[in-house]
């Protein structure tokens, strides 16, 4: 056991970054007479996985808990195996004899400072915080928290114990499971990573003092999160893709194609993304984002004029709605930039007959997209919430066959989110 100065604020030193583990309910509560209020044999797993992973063998990790927190541990299980044990207490009478693995430090400065420190700045990989309210309600969101890996209680618990809600506009979610239920308690695991200073941090970096926040500075101050455990630094959804394309470049099948290049694919591949805290929009790759969200809306719309999206500077319908093109598919007969019955037509109006751009249908063929927008709200357990952009007496009238073609919606504890 070793024992640091009990406030650690005489001198001022270099300080660890840590990140918090905590369990929270929606209303970020934590806990009930002084223990959790579940129990969640997953959430155990997560905890252990999480604190206890290490890339260096050779190396440990350290948690750091207030007094009560390692209070709350079954006196079996503690100190926590495998990892150096810091306990934030200002009692002198607070004696753990010769306990081993064991740290007592008067404040989390001094706790900080003393990780920071020979031996452990050498021995200690990552510096975990861990509870409880008192020591979370200050430092969740602190400047030195670089990440929270936080498992997400959806079902309604009574708590006594609570911590503040996480910030934002510094934290941006990283990795989250999809829910699992266990004992009756819907939850999932949910990793946010500090991407940018807080507004408090700026002003006191700047020596400003206003309290105006700049809505215009979105970008990420942070770009380099190898801070992470491994297995939650893999868990990025990105990966998802990233993985299956090293995959098609290492083993896909060689087939010739439309344009000449050939591709390399895959059959059956499949990525799963969950929508509940941010949109797979992949980063590696850079999207156009504009063009996106305009040729989106005009799907929706229901249009076939490939002008609507040059108007706006879209351009990548231009090449299959061209003279040249148009001609050389056999349709001469259209006027350039009427692509046919293409998705927008598909989705809102299969099964009409088309005719030209310029026509109205409203009324015409079958909505898909309003049908599945109802069965979403209205019978969310509904296995044919479908969405299909392939008619096959329609595809000699369009200008280009849908790549994607078909969606089928599957909604997972939607009753407990409308």
């Amino acid at each position: 056991m070793a024992t640091a100065p009990a406030n650690g604020d005489s001198q001022s030193g270099p300080q660890r970054n840590y990140q918090v583990v905590v369990a929270a309910t929606r209303d970020m509560g934590i806990g009930k007479d002084g223990v959790l209020p579940w129990k969640l044999l997953g959430d155990l797993k997560f905890f252990k996985e999480v604190t206890l992973s290490t890339s260096d063998p050779a190396k440990k990790n350290a948690v750091i808990m207030g007094r009560k927190t390692w209070e709350s541990i079954p006196v079996k299980s503690r100190p926590l195996p495998g990892r150096l044990n810091v306990i934030l207490t200002r009692s002198g009478s607070f004696d753990f004899a010769t306990v081993e693995n064991v740290v007592i430090c008067g404040s989390m400065k001094s706790a900080l400072e003393l990780l920071a420190s020979t031996p452990y700045c050498v021995s200690i990989e990552k510096v975990f915080v861990i509870g409880g309210g008192q020591v979370l309600r200050e430092y969740l969101n602190g400047p030195a928290c670089e990440a929270i890996h936080l498992t997400d209680v959806q079902s309604s618990i009574e708590c006594d114990t609570f911590i503040p809600p996480i910030d934002f506009s510094v934290f941006q979610p990283w990795y989250s499971s999809f829910p699992v239920v266990e004992s009756n308690i819907r939850h999932s695991f949910v990793t946010f990573v500090r991407v940018r200073k807080s507004l408090e941090e700026t002003h006191v970096s700047n020596g400003k003092e206003s309290t105006e926040v700049d809505t215009k500075n979105d970008k990420f101050e942070t770009e380099n999160f190898s801070f992470l455990p491994k297995m939650i630094f893999d868990r990025h959804e990105e990966y998802h893709y990233l993985n299956l394309a090293e995959d098609i470049i290492k083993s896909g099948a060689q087939k010739n194609d439309r344009t000449g290049t050939g591709t390399l694919s895959k059959f059956g591949c499949q990525m799963r993304f969950n929508l509940r805290k941010n949109f797979p929009l992949l980063t590696t790759k850079r999207v156009f984002w504009h063009g996106v969200v305009e040729e989106l809306l005009w799907f929706i719309s229901g249009s076939t004029n490939a002008k609507v999206l040059q108007e706006k500077g879209i351009h990548i319908w231009d090449g299959n709605a061209s003279r040249e093109y148009l001609d050389s598919v056999g349709l001469a007969h259209r006027e350039e930039g009427d692509l046919g019955p293409v998705y927008g037509f598909q989705w809102r109006h299969f099964g009409a007959e088309y005719t030209d751009m310029h026509a109205d249908y409203t009324g015409k063929g079958f909505d898909q997209l309003m049908d599945v927008i109802d069965k979403i709200k209205n019978n969310p357990d509904d296995r044919r919430i479908i969405l299909s952009a392939w008619n096959p007496s329609d595809l000699k009238k369009m200008a280009l066959p849908p790549c994607h073609m078909f969606a089928q919606v599957f909604l997972l504890g939607i009753s407990s989110m409308l």
